[in-house]
């Protein structure tokens, strides 16, 4: 997101939503939460929920019936297809790498030669 929009982008794990981040959140800066339904969704839910009560707005990437959940909190809802815990995180990245593209192409960024970044680094 970053290298492609020039735009404020910071990814952590949801368990470290208390030391710090939550003091970031605000109206007009959206929070990204990949939640599928595994066994930490309810610790998920909860920082959503957080984030929710501080005003700020959600997009939430689920899987399974955690949907259903989320209807009421998210802002706006992207569902993955049902697959293995260990898949998860390649289904997770895709609609995440779309939309840092899309944002990008919207803003006029030039998405094949992002300011001051290499595309190879050549060793000598």
């Amino acid at each position: 997101m970053k290298e492609i929009t020039y735009l404020f982008a910071e990814g952590h794990p949801s368990a470290e939503l208390k030391h710090g981040v939550i003091a970031l959140i605000r109206p007009d800066l959206p929070s990204i939460f990949i939640a599928p339904d595994d066994s930490v969704f309810s610790k998920n839910l909860n920082n959503i929920e957080q984030v929710k009560a501080r005003k700020g707005p959600i997009i939430a990437l689920t899987s399974g019936n955690c949907a259903k959940h989320l209807k009421a909190i998210a802002g706006e809802i992207v569902v993955l297809p049902e697959a293995p815990d260990y898949v998860m995180p390649i289904l997770g990245v895709i609609p995440l790498q779309l939309l840092a593209y899309h944002l990008a192409v919207e803003l006029g960024r030039d998405v094949d030669k992002p300011r001051n970044l290499a595309k190879s680094v050549t060793v000598e």
